[in-house]
């Protein structure tokens, strides 16, 4: 009873006459319910719930990844906090292969001893207990490396690791590539600066032990094989489970099904910390407007749908089974959806992703309506005088698999693992030279690892957003003017998080 008589706000606007409906004007309703919810809403207020997730955390295990007791209990958070605000509050179930790195470690053995730090991709074969001794060989650098059997022919690599380049297919690719030819196991180094947290995709695409490297060690490991033969000490090895967890979906109870206005973050985190940027961030100021607008007393025109993502740092697994259980009728029905991931980073960059494709970067353009929430962001972040970049429509976050059957899409982050240029630094602040959350996929991506500002900034975008979308979606259809992007940093600046896509390359 207690929720039926809190949603009631929600459910019930007051008329000026008893008895007959008031007249809907959708631009005048959509300004102020915006106005109220970008003033009520505020990174104080979510920091809250970012330390129910720290809480969380620590009580289990130290991370909050999906298939795990802290992931089942930051969902039941947002469940019920969402259930006494009077939405229409669901779970969506399904099953996924759960992964945790129980050892990544690569040494050079000979000819000068010293560690390399590598990440063990997402789904990677493990070696045996202790790993594997081997030459390490390196693969030709082209436009293309790795990616080709003839890759391969200059050498022998049957029982070696090879070193490959990133770039021009997946690392599922470059890997199956070196098993063909014989390798033990494959290490791929970035084509940039930056840590590499990659993933094969899928457990059935693994067909021998791989890593990620920086693009610095890569280069040295390279340098080193020209001087003569270089042995290795390598050891990957992956927990893999089929394990249950569930998407967190809540809805308006009123607002018309025809117009659903859709907004999404991942609650999940990895194991390797409590993800409370990576996306503690985003799901705790999707909570916080969603309780506000459930306070106010707009009866928004369109139905509102919030959805929190589980199996994100698996592969986008929660927001793709989402979509792929859509009905026709009901993909038509969302006018749109806004993606929020990474909103606080400490040495972050506002992106925008860049839906109208105006820096050339990339992807390309997002499906139509896409260009319009673009602007839209960057028009509001103009007004409140917040400089701000595009990034690509990389498809590594859970704006994927919206784009992917023609949903317009959008959103904001402030950057992962890339890192800060001099002329970012000039605009935003921050240090150059380094990441833009040096805690990406880290146990120090805790409570100390937000920045308020860009946390409060971004929280909102997404309030100006509810507010706006709620009841006028006419901009959607409003041609944006040429050129209106933001020159930026494209994919290789805020959006592209190797960790997190279906693909990797």
């Amino acid at each position: 009873m207690a929720a039926t008589a809190l949603a009631t706000p929600l459910l019930l606007a007051a008329s000026p006459h008893p008895g007959r409906p008031a007249p809907h004007d959708p631009g005048k309703e959509a300004a102020k319910l915006s106005k109220e919810l970008v003033k009520k809403a505020s990174a104080r207020d979510a920091y809250r719930h970012l330390q129910q997730f720290q809480a969380i955390a620590d009580s289990t295990d130290g991370h909050r990844a999906a298939g795990s007791l802290g992931h089942d209990a930051s969902a039941a958070y947002v469940y019920r906090q969402l259930q006494r605000a009077g939405y229409k509050v669901s779970y969506e179930n399904f099953r996924f292969t759960y992964t945790e790195t129980l050892a990544e470690k690569l040494a050079v053995v000979t000819p000068t001893p010293r560690d390399v730090t590598i990440k063990a991709m997402t789904y990677t074969p493990s070696t045996k207990v202790g790993g594997l001794t081997a030459a390490l060989v390196a693969v030709p650098v082209d436009a293309t490396t790795g990616c080709e059997a003839t890759d391969y022919a200059s050498a022998t690599f049957t029982g070696k690791i090879a070193l490959i380049k990133r770039g021009g297919c997946s690392f599922a690719e470059k890997q199956a590539a070196a098993a063909d030819a014989g390798a033990a196991g494959a290490v791929i180094y970035n084509n940039v600066e930056g840590a590499l947290s990659g993933t094969l995709g899928e457990v059935a695409a693994g067909r021998i032990p791989t890593g990620g490297l920086t693009q610095a060690e890569g280069e040295k490991l390279a340098a080193d094989l020209a001087g003569g033969e270089v042995t290795v000490s390598f050891e990957i090895r992956e927990l893999q489970q089929d394990r249950p967890t569930r998407n967190v979906i809540a809805e308006t109870p009123g607002g018309s099904p025809a117009r659903t206005v859709m907004l999404g973050a991942h609650l999940d985190s990895v194991t390797e910390g409590p993800g409370i940027n990576d996306n503690g961030s985003g799901s705790a100021g999707l909570l916080d407007v969603a309780l506000k607008l459930a306070k106010s007393q707009s009866k928004p025109a369109n139905k509102v749908r919030f959805a929190w993502w589980s199996a994100e740092e698996n592969g986008l697994i929660g927001s793709e089974k989402y979509v792929a259980a859509l009905s026709e009728k009901q993909r038509e029905q969302i006018a749109l959806y806004l993606n929020f991931d990474m909103i606080a980073s400490p040495n972050g960059v506002q992106f925008v992703f860049d839906g109208d494709n105006s820096d050339e970067v990339g992807e390309g353009p997002g499906p139509e309506g896409s260009a319009q929430l673009e602007r839209d962001i960057n028009d509001f972040l103009d007004g409140k005088g917040k400089p701000h970049e595009g990034t690509d429509f990389t498809g590594r976050s859970d704006y994927g698999p919206f784009i992917e059957v023609g949903i317009p899409s959008g959103g904001t982050d402030t950057g992962a693992e890339g890192i800060k240029t001099a002329a970012q630094a000039e605009v935003f602040g921050g240090e150059a030279g380094i990441a833009y959350d040096p805690c990406y996929h880290a146990a120090c991506d805790d409570l100390d690892n937000i920045d308020m500002g860009h946390f409060d900034t971004n929280i909102d975008v997404i309030a100006n957003a509810v507010g706006t979308y709620a009841h006028d979606l006419r901009s959607l259809t409003r041609p944006v003017d040429a050129g209106t992007g933001t020159p930026g940093s494209g994919g290789s600046g805020g959006g592209l998080r190797e960790g997190h896509g279906r693909v990797a390359e």
